[in-house]
């Protein structure tokens, strides 16, 4: 009895030792969150104009830090990482913003300055000199317009965007109460989720996404490749009578490969049957390189 308590000491120090192994010790984003972060807190407005981002960015920085402490799974390592950095983004343009209303500030300062001096000497060099300020306070107000929206994109992403960093890019699933067992025929209440990914992709006109489709691992291969790609096309569809160009989606059917749960209980066959959306970066360009070419079949 001694010797088999041992044996399962072993066993059990081995286990943890292979578990401790999977996790690695540090993570890019959580790397990347932690530099820009750095970033936003030197700079001398971030005090003031940007405290509640900070401070946000900081509490999920920590979070992730704690996540990846206990080895918690990496996706939910990199998504509070994710949160992490996108908080810092918006706190980093309410500090350009901020930035840009002071050059307002200063160009309307040295506009003022000029209308002043310009009583004292020619009419002409004094209006010449004018036109020059108000040139540079439009552009300075351009600056700050533009600084606003960036901002406001940044916090709408961070608040309605669901998808989620991966090593394919960012990833949005969508689970599949938007089609009936069985069925490809998009139900009504997928209409919210469709119309916020339209609008998102409206905003964005240089994003392309590939649509995905997955089942659960009932029913023959050639069903499930056919269902996926059937539920893909409808995704795709839908998008398109949204006024998507077709020529920025391309849908394809996965079948029951990539599980991303067990198959043998209702709750992880729910979860696989599902549809992915992955997004392009910024030039249209997917992170792994198969996406980027053409679907043959």
């Amino acid at each position: 009895m001694k010797k088999l308590t041992g044996i399962a000491g072993i066993a059990l120090a081995v286990a943890l030792l292979a578990g401790c192994a999977s996790t690695p010790e540090r993570d890019p984003q959580i790397d990347a969150a932690r530099e820009q972060i750095t970033i936003l807190s030197q700079d001398p407005l971030a005090p003031q104009v940007a405290a509640r981002d900070l401070d946000a960015a900081r509490s999920r920085l920590q979070e992730a830090e704690t996540a990846l402490e206990q080895h918690r799974p990496l996706p939910q390592v990199d998504h509070l990482a994710y949160l992490a950095r996108r908080h810092a983004e918006a706190g980093e343009a309410r500090v350009q913003a901020a930035h840009a209303q002071q050059e307002v500030a200063r160009a309307q300062e040295q506009r003022n300055q000029i209308l002043l001096a310009a009583r004292a000497r020619q009419a002409e060099a004094a209006q010449s000199q004018a036109r020059m300020a108000e040139s540079q306070a439009r552009a300075a107000r351009s600056q700050a317009d533009a600084s606003a929206a960036q901002l406001a994109d940044a916090q709408r992403q961070l608040e309605d965007l669901k998808a989620k960093p991966t090593d394919r890019g960012m990833v949005l699933t969508l689970g599949d109460v938007l089609f009936d067992t069985g069925r490809a025929t998009l139900k009504p209440g997928a209409d919210l989720a469709l119309d916020r990914l339209a609008h998102y992709l409206q905003e964005h006109p240089n994003t392309k996404v590939v649509i995905e489709g997955f089942t659960d691992s009932r029913g023959s291969d050639e069903y499930n490749d056919e269902l996926s790609q059937r539920r893909a096309d409808a995704v795709a569809h839908a998008l398109m009578a949204r006024g998507m160009p077709a020529d920025d989606l391309r849908a394809v059917g996965r079948g029951k490969n990539f599980p991303v749960a067990t198959n043998d209980t209702e709750a992880g066959r729910q979860q696989n049957r599902r549809v992915e959306i992955v997004f392009s970066d910024a030039n249209g360009r997917f992170a792994e390189s198969d996406l980027n070419e053409p679907v043959r079949r």
